[in-house]
C-alpha cells in the first residue's frame, strides 16, 4: 500500500513514498527462469544425442570407428595402430571362437558382427573326404580354389603353385584390391567371403596345412617411441590367425591346420620395393602326408635318439631318408 505525505517548508514540497514488499519475486527478477530454460535445453540436446547413437546399428558404428581410427595408409611412412586401448595383445577381433567340430554343419558367423547365417558350402567342392598326394590331385584341388577366387572377384589376387611339399596357395594384395585393411588384421569383405567359402572345402580335405602371414618391409611409425607395441612380426602373425579364424567359421575343423606363423617381411616375393603389393599376403601350404609328418617330427619328440656324449643326444635318421640322400649325392 502506497501513501504520500506532502508538507511545505520554506516554499518546497516534500513527498514521502512507502513501498510494501510482497515476497522475493520482485527482488530477484526473472534470472532463475533463464537458467532453468538453459538447463532444460541442455537436457533435450543430451537426450537427442543419445537417441541418435542408439538408433544407429552397432555394426555400422563399429565399422565407422575402425575405418576412422585404423585406416591410415602406409604411403605416409607408416602409421601406428590407433586402437591399442581396444586390442591389448591381439590385432584380431575378440569375438567367440567358432565351434570346434569336424563336421560340415553350418556355423554361425562370428566376426565383424555378422548375424546372418554363414555362406553355404561351395558347390564345386569335392563330394567326399579325401587326401591329395600326387601332382594331379593337387592340380584338381587348385582348380577348385581358383574357381572360388573368380566368383569372389579375387582372381588377380590368387596364385597357386604345385611344389614337392604340396599345393602352395598365395593370396596377395594388388594395386587395386587388398586382402586386409592397411595396418591391421581386419580382412576385407571379399577376402572374408573367400576364406569362409574355403572352410567347407578344407573340411573335406584330409591334408593338413600351414598358414603363413607376410607383410611388406615398410616399418610402423612410432615403434622407437613405443618399443614392442606393434611391428610387422605381430601384424603378419595376427593376419595368419585371422585367416584361420574365418576358415574355421566357414566349417574347417581345427585339425586341418598344422601350424600358423607370421614371417613379417623375411620372405618377399618382390625384394626390390619395400612397399610391393604382392609381399603383403597370406599363404596356405597344403602339405602332402610325408611333409606334414616331417614337420611334426621336427618339433615333436625325437625318435631313435642315442646318447652321443654326456648331456647330448644324437638322433639317427631313418634308413629311407639316408638312402634318398645317398642317391641325390651319387653315393653308393
Amino acid at each position: 500500500m502506497n501513501t504520500a505525505t506532502a508538507s511545505r517548508d520554506k516554499g518546497h514540497s516534500t513527498i514521502v513514498k512507502k513501498v510494501s514488499k510482497k515476497g522475493h519475486d520482485e527482488a530477484h527478477g526473472g534470472a532463475w527462469k533463464v537458467a532453468f530454460a538453459d538447463f532444460v535445453l541442455a537436457l533435450m540436446c543430451l537426450f537427442l544425442v543419445l537417441w541418435i547413437l542408439a538408433a544407429r546399428s552397432s555394426e555400422q558404428a563399429a565399422e565407422d570407428v575402425r575405418r576412422a581410427q585404423g585406416g591410415k595408409l602406409f604411403e605416409d611412412g607408416g602409421s601406428l595402430i590407433a586402437r591399442q586401448e581396444r586390442q591389448r595383445g591381439s590385432l584380431i577381433p575378440r569375438e567367440p571362437v567358432p565351434a570346434q567340430s569336424d563336421t560340415l554343419q553350418p556355423r554361425k558367423a562370428f566376426a565383424n558382427g555378422d548375424t546372418a547365417t554363414p555362406e553355404q558350402p561351395y558347390q564345386s567342392q569335392p563330394p567326399v573326404t579325401r587326401r591329395y598326394e600326387s601332382a594331379a590331385d593337387l592340380r584338381e584341388l587348385s582348380a577348385v580354389i581358383v574357381k572360388m577366387a573368380e566368383d569372389t572377384g579375387l582372381q588377380s589376387n590368387l596364385q597357386t603353385l604345385i611344389t614337392p611339399f604340396g599345393l602352395r596357395v598365395l593370396l596377395h594384395d594388388t594395386d587395386r584390391i587388398g586382402m586386409f585393411e592397411r595396418g591391421n588384421a581386419y580382412p576385407t569383405e571379399r577376402f572374408r567371403k573367400l576364406l569362409r567359402q574355403m572352410g567347407p572345402l578344407f573340411a573335406q580335405v584330409e591334408n593338413q596345412m600351414l598358414i603363413v602371414g607376410h607383410t611388406d618391409s615398410v616399418p610402423f611409425s612410432g615403434v622407437e617411441t613405443y618399443p614392442g607395441s606393434v611391428s610387422n612380426w605381430s601384424l603378419s602373425n595376427s593376419r595368419a590367425m585371422a585367416a584361420r579364424f574365418h576358415m574355421m567359421a566357414g566349417g574347417m575343423p581345427t585339425t586341418s591346420v598344422l601350424q600358423v606363423v607370421g614371417m613379417a617381411d623375411r620372405a618377399p616375393l618382390e625384394s626390390g620395393r619395400a612397399d610391393a603389393d604382392v609381399n603383403r599376403r597370406i599363404e596356405l601350404m597344403v602339405l602332402t602326408t610325408e611333409h606334414a609328418q616331417a614337420i611334426r617330427s621336427m618339433f615333436g619328440q625325437p625318435t631313435g635318439a642315442l646318447q652321443f656324449a654326456p648331456g647330448a643326444d644324437a638322433v639317427i635318421p631313418e634308413r629311407s631318408a639316408l638312402q634318398s640322400l645317398r642317391e641325390r649325392l651319387g653315393v653308393r
